[in-house]
């Protein structure tokens, strides 16, 4: 076990795309575009902005193109698009995504909810991306949904995980994601799982991506850390969950992930106090409060003032 903890943890801040894809609620473009702005100024290095798919599939990111013309880049930044297939690659590229992120699930049954064709369809359109991308300034990620299990196949064969990551590096990709969708994974399976996968790729390659749904969200990440993995997917307050995948509660909350390195002296880079203030915002915004812990809690670091008359 690493108890060395001093290799920074990279966080992919999420919420502007998986955190408001099941809101019920309309967020404006303006709004969108100011939370993202805010996030540029937190210290992440990768955010996902937003998604380009089918307006009739996600009504919650149909202004994809105009989120990303919006907002206010930072050097450094990488801005990151979520693309089902080859016309959302299209878009995002005129739209100046910096990274196209492609997703395919390790379950059959899920990936047909999630994407309405099989696995071997979706590869074969990836392939399509790849070549689309190529000669442009935009990197490519691919994700693996339902890695730790999915909710109608149950349990995932590992070795089904690991030919579907070779399978991405065939075709070019030069990051992935291992996702747990629906909050299925134990801190056992994860640091298995991520050793072998990165005897295939390069810990600076590869993203974590943690449902709190069961409540191991933040056990899994520092099983991976643990591990050899070094970037996470997080999302501001809890924000998120999978449409098409029942029991996809919210991903492992930004401000939680952030406090939990900063107690144990694990470097993020990223500004905590900003994030807690940006945090505060959100009820209003979205109508109902998160789950997010630390924000209710305060930091360790918050004390209070001592009662009056304690010591007379």
């Amino acid at each position: 076990m690493i108890t060395d903890y001093s290799e920074r943890l990279v966080v992919q801040e999420v919420s502007p795309r998986d955190g408001l894809q099941i809101e019920p609620v309309w967020v404006e473009t303006a709004d969108k575009v100011a939370l993202i702005d805010q996030l540029s100024l937190a210290g992440f290095s990768r955010i996902e902005a937003g998604s380009f798919v089918s307006p009739k599939a996600i009504p919650a990111l149909r202004d994809g193109d105009e989120v990303f013309r919006g907002i206010r880049r930072q050097p450094g930044v990488i801005y990151v698009a979520l693309v089902p297939n080859l016309k959302g690659a299209e878009r995002a590229l005129a739209a100046d995504a910096d990274e196209l992120n492609l997703v395919m699930s390790a379950s059959q049954t899920h990936n047909r909810a999630n994407m309405r064709m099989s696995c071997e369809q979706s590869l074969a359109a990836f392939a399509d991306i790849v070549a689309l991308a190529k000669g442009t300034s935009a990197s490519l990620n691919a994700s693996i949904a339902t890695t730790f299990g999915c909710p109608f196949e149950g349990a995932i064969d590992e070795d089904r995980v690991l030919a579907i990551v070779e399978a991405y590096l065939k075709l070019g990709v030069t990051g992935i994601s291992l996702a747990d969708t629906t909050g299925m994974a134990n801190p056992r399976q994860v640091d298995r799982l991520v050793r072998r996968v990165l005897t295939r790729m390069s810990a600076n390659a590869l993203t974590l991506h943690f449902h709190n749904t069961r409540g191991l969200g933040l056990c899994n990440v520092l099983a991976a850390y643990e591990a050899g993995a070094r970037r996470f997917d997080a999302s501001l307050g809890g924000l998120g969950g999978c449409p098409f995948a029942p029991g996809a509660s919210g991903n492992i909350c930004t401000e939680d992930l952030v406090n939990l390195c900063d107690e144990v002296g694990i470097p993020t880079g990223i500004d905590l106090a900003h994030l807690l203030q940006l945090s505060r915002t959100l009820p209003a915004l979205l109508g109902h409060e998160l789950p997010g812990q630390v924000v209710k809690a305060g930091r360790n670091c918050d004390l209070h003032p001592t009662p009056a008359g304690l010591f007379d």
